[in-house]
């Protein structure tokens, strides 16, 4: 089972390598940190603020620009496991024959992708990944 969640917080600090964002539920009030790179927390960044419009496509646009080209619409990002202190995360595309693909991708790819849609795509989580992060059952 998963959970919708939404981008509630990014921390960019020039002070260290990992930057944070913070993923909260949509219907509740569990929320969750996870570390990322300078590049992806930037360009989560600014496609937040809608105010940046890049030069060239950008890693996280030619994903979108290669899916649209093979007619397979990106539905939503899921992270799926945490091992190790490691989440995991998909990309979930449908094809234009209705088939779902899922694709393997980093949590901060798979925002980085959903944050470049307008309306961003829905970001889900599944219980087992919010149990580890939070605790089971804590609201």
């Amino acid at each position: 089972m998963t959970v919708q969640m939404q981008l509630a917080r990014i921390i960019i600090s020039e002070l260290t390598d990992n930057q944070v964002i913070y993923l909260k539920e949509v219907d509740g009030t569990r929320q969750f940190p996870i570390m990322i790179g300078i590049f992806e927390a930037t360009n989560i960044d600014r496609r937040v603020k809608n105010d940046y419009v890049p030069p060239r496509p950008l890693t996280h646009d030619l994903i979108v620009n290669v899916a649209e080209s093979l007619d397979a619409t990106i539905e939503q990002v899921v992270i799926s496991d945490l091992s190790e202190h490691t989440y995991f995360a998909q990309l979930h595309l449908r094809t234009n024959s209705g088939e779902l693909i899922e694709v393997d991708a980093r949590p901060s790819d798979a925002i980085a992708v959903a944050v470049t849609f307008d309306p961003p795509l829905p970001i889900f989580v599944s219980e087992e990944v919010l149990d580890g992060v939070t605790g089971p059952n804590n609201d």
